[in-house]
């Protein structure tokens, strides 16, 4: 038994089990002894808020301790409401970014080591030209891709306005992208750009306690903008055949670089910056008339601006850019159907005893020399994609023979788990499993067995069945595959990974969010900047430098 020091509207010592109580019961009899509703009771312990959570947790988990000190304080019940709203929604917020950062790092690990998919599609790292890529090692690609996911939802919430849950998965972002080799990362931008988002979101949050971090985070964005694009953006060019679509990239960067400087009282840089990103900001709008020829040509008044401005309003550039965004967006179209198809057709072979899928590459290979694709497989799978010893089995006429009565099992029990489940689907619709099984293996087919069933509750013979149902039942004493299960028996223990696992615990409605997040992005969607807002913050900040020059003067 512990003793709790209360203080507030009831002053005393209270005697708990710290491993029994919650919060819950202490805030209960706190207000019962002032004599108040529970609503109207705050409690407040080490400068921190008790929070209700969700009424299970102990007060010894929270940190309380035997003579710990407990400030109660007294609410008007509106108050009291609002406070427990804005608990909930502040936790409802901390549940939804655990949330974000557990799907990423899902995703992340069964994408970046050669698992198997469980979806039907694959997550894979792009260079600007649009070709994959592979960054070191396994812990290196899972690193690189959290940190992508990650920042690909922060800048949807940034798009949404909402800065500062953007902010919270930013700063999980920086710290996947900090797990990756800092060398393999050095000459791609998406580190500083994500740094360049994270000052924007203090900006735009108008914290000051932040401004000291911004003039940090600026100075490594700058420096890792200049590394990646080159001299004068000039490697960026080359892989933009031309085209500018940094250009707002560089703008946000300088007019944030500028509001840095001016909170510093460094008025002139202040001054130089702003001025250079207002000149960039000129650049970037887009007139009336340069952009209806583009409109004429088919595309969207969106995708139209964005071309308009990357391409410095030429808009025959701007035209030949949106078609070849087009070709592009079609090529991976076509692309991402090939691999879903691959996808399918490795979760046909299953997965190798460390759960990884049957490497297509090298499967090939084997075809290539005749062998027999599902036997050459199964090989594969046995052992973990090693080409050698794969043929090692393949040759050894004793190997080869197990590896094609596994290949002979897994099919007998595919066809019963089909068998099966259509049966299933059959009962669940009223049809009797006896019949519905016969039915099934006379026709071969959920569908077919829907229209012999059909055919019995309408057309009978003597014996009250149509004849191809007689027929099935008939037989199904001696051989039907529903109820011969022995053979199941025969199954070697490879076959344990016949599929993909990864369905336990997953957070499916995260995964998605994340999913469709990176899904339509392109080489040049981190550059695709609504500038509207930073055309006002630029306006603003001339003003106020205004005003401090015409000060000094006075």
């Amino acid at each position: 038994m512990a003793k709790l020091k209360i203080s507030g509207p009831w002053t005393g010592v209270l005697d708990v089990e710290l491993d029994i109580w919650t919060v819950p019961m202490l805030r209960e009899e706190i207000a019962r002894r002032s004599n108040c509703g529970v609503e109207s009771i705050n409690l407040i312990s080490g400068g921190k808020i008790l929070k209700d959570g969700d009424g299970s947790e102990k007060l010894i988990h929270l940190g309380l301790k035997n003579n710990s000190r407990i400030l109660a304080r007294r609410v008007s019940t509106e108050e009291g409401k609002a406070l427990k709203d804005e608990l909930m929604a502040e936790e409802e917020r901390s549940t939804r970014l655990a949330r974000v950062k557990a799907a990423a790092t899902a995703l992340a690990e069964r994408h970046a080591n050669g698992f198997l998919p469980v979806e039907d599609f694959n997550i894979e790292l792009e260079d600007q030209s649009g070709q994959k890529v592979n960054f070191g090692s396994e812990t290196d690609q899972k690193a690189i891709m959290m940190g992508l996911m990650l920042h690909a939802n922060a800048k949807q919430l940034i798009r949404k306005g909402n800065y500062k849950d953007a902010l919270e998965v930013l700063i999980m972002g920086e710290e996947a992208f900090s797990l990756c080799n800092p060398k393999l990362i050095e000459f791609v931008d998406n580190v500083s750009i994500l740094q360049i988002d994270m000052v924007w979101c203090y900006f735009m949050l108008k914290d000051i306690k932040f401004l000291s971090d911004a003039g940090i985070r600026l100075a490594r964005a700058r420096e890792g903008i200049e590394r990646s694009h080159g001299k004068d953006s000039s490697r960026v060019r080359i892989l933009q055949a031309g085209c500018h679509p940094e250009l707002a990239l560089h703008l946000r960067l300088e007019l944030l670089e500028g509001v840095a400087a001016y909170h510093s009282c460094k008025f002139d840089k202040a001054r130089e910056a702003i001025n250079s990103a207002r000149a960039k900001y000129f650049q970037l709008q887009v007139s009336d008339e340069a952009l209806s020829h583009v409109m004429d040509m088919g595309f969207k008044e969106r995708e139209a601006k964005r071309a308009l401005r990357m391409c410095h309003q030429d808009v025959c550039k701007a035209v030949d850019f949106l078609f070849e965004e087009r070709a592009k967006r079609e090529r991976r179209r076509e692309e991402d159907i090939r691999r879903q198809e691959e996808i399918m057709e490795q979760k046909l072979y299953g997965m190798t005893p460390s759960k990884k899928a049957v490497n297509l590459q090298i499967l090939k290979e084997l075809a290539s020399i005749g062998y027999e694709k599902e036997l050459a497989a199964e090989a594969l799978r046995r052992n973990e994609n090693d080409l050698q010893k794969a043929l090692d089995d393949l040759i050894s006429p004793e190997s080869n023979s197990v590896i094609q009565n596994a290949i002979e099992s897994r099919k007998r029990k595919r066809q019963h788990k089909t068998a099966d489940d259509a049966v299933d689907n059959l009962v669940r619709m009223g049809f009797d499993r006896t019949k519905a099984g016969a039915a099934f293996e006379a026709g071969g087919s959920l569908e077919q067995a829907l229209i012999i069933l059909s055919e019995l509750e309408t057309n009978t013979t003597v014996n009250g069945q149509p004849d191809s149902v007689t027929a099935a039942l008939a037989s199904e004493g001696t051989s039907s595959s529903l109820s011969n299960i022995a053979e199941n028996q025969m199954l070697d223990t490879f076959d344990d990974g016949e599929g993909p696992e990864g369905e336990e615990d997953r957070d499916l409605e995260m995964e998605d969010e994340l999913a469709r997040e990176l899904d339509g992005a392109s080489a040049v969607s981190d550059y695709d900047l609504d500038v509207t807002k930073e055309g006002e913050a630029i306006t603003e900040y001339l003003n106020l430098l205004e005003t401090t020059m015409n000060s000094e003067k006075a």
